[in-house]
């Protein structure tokens, strides 16, 4: 048999997306009010999964529910078929100019006006929102969650192209009676030694002034940063559109010299919706808020200008 013979296996998607929320939870009862299924029948499906496999993927113990070695296993992989399931499926969708064209936007990203438009040019097509996380831009438009996101240009740029909408001054976040919280505005050299929030992963590029060494705790969503900062634990930059009422307990104060961020349209490479170049237009023509500075567009794909 050629070495590069693999047997097919006749797998279903929808017991291993019960697979993959089991190993999730670690948790039968959790995992089956996820699913909306009965705890029997979702049992059942599992151990109809591993008699296709041929192998157990989950013991119960009477401490909970764990994964085998071989579920440990099998469940990077359980995850990336579902991901390519869906990706295979929104291309056919794409292709055939067929299928819901879903819009994604990140926190204080108000995209109605260029939604708005499209629904008015497009009346027969199915257009939708959905908001995203804000260190999940990438991962939204490789999962095809959304077809575009409407984001803040922090991220990697590979397998992505890029359309810049408009620059977004940054302004400084500290807490109430913080030594900088009357000024009217400052410098980056007045918070030199301030430390700010560390952030790991590809979707928080620039996310703090280059050369900046002094980092606190890492931070995973925005309310962990704001209660960081009203802590006085960190202070942190953020940008202008988040406004000035985040909490009564910090105060936004503008930073004269740091480098603007890129407001955005990111969607994947190759693999554009057809009413992308529509919602293009209308987000260019209606998401540039008054008083904001353009900018050259960043060469699709690369991540220039960032």
């Amino acid at each position: 048999m050629p070495d590069s013979f693999v047997p097919p296996v006749d797998l279903e998607l929808r017991l291993v997306r019960y697979f993959t929320v089991v190993a999730e939870e670690l948790h039968f009862g959790r995992a089956a009010d996820a699913l909306h299924l009965a705890q029997p029948s979702l049992s059942r499906q599992i151990r109809r999964l591993e008699r296709e496999l041929g192998v157990r993927l989950l013991d119960r113990t009477p401490r909970g529910t764990r994964l085998t070695e071989a579920g440990e296993a099998f469940l990077p992989q359980a995850r990336e078929l579902l991901r390519s399931a869906a990706r295979a499926a929104a291309s056919a969708r794409s292709a055939a100019a067929h299928g819901p064209f879903t819009v994604g936007y990140t926190t204080h990203q108000i995209v109605t006006p260029a939604v708005r438009e499209l629904r008015h040019r497009h009346p027969e097509a199915d257009v939708r929102t959905l908001h995203v996380d804000w260190n999940e831009p990438r991962s939204a438009l490789r999962d095809h969650r959304v077809d575009v996101v409407v984001t803040r240009f922090l991220f990697c740029a590979d397998g992505l192209d890029i359309t810049a909408l408009y620059d977004e001054p940054r302004v400084l976040l500290v807490p109430l009676g913080h030594r900088l919280a009357g000024r009217e505005s400052v410098t980056l050299a007045d918070f030199a030694d301030e430390p700010l929030p560390r952030f790991t992963g590809s979707d928080r590029i620039g996310a703090n002034p280059p050369g900046h060494t002094n980092l606190g705790a890492v931070v995973e969503t925005l309310e962990d940063k704001l209660e960081l900062v009203a802590s006085g634990e960190v202070v942190s930059l953020a940008p202008a559109g988040f406004g000035g009422n985040l909490r009564p307990d910090i105060v936004v104060v503008p930073i004269e010299d740091a480098d603007p961020l890129q407001v955005v349209l990111a969607t994947r490479t190759g693999d554009r919706h057809p009413l992308f170049p529509a919602f293009r237009r209308a987000a260019e023509a209606h998401l540039v808020p008054s008083g904001a500075t353009g900018t050259g567009r960043p060469r699709a794909g690369t991540g220039a200008g960032r």
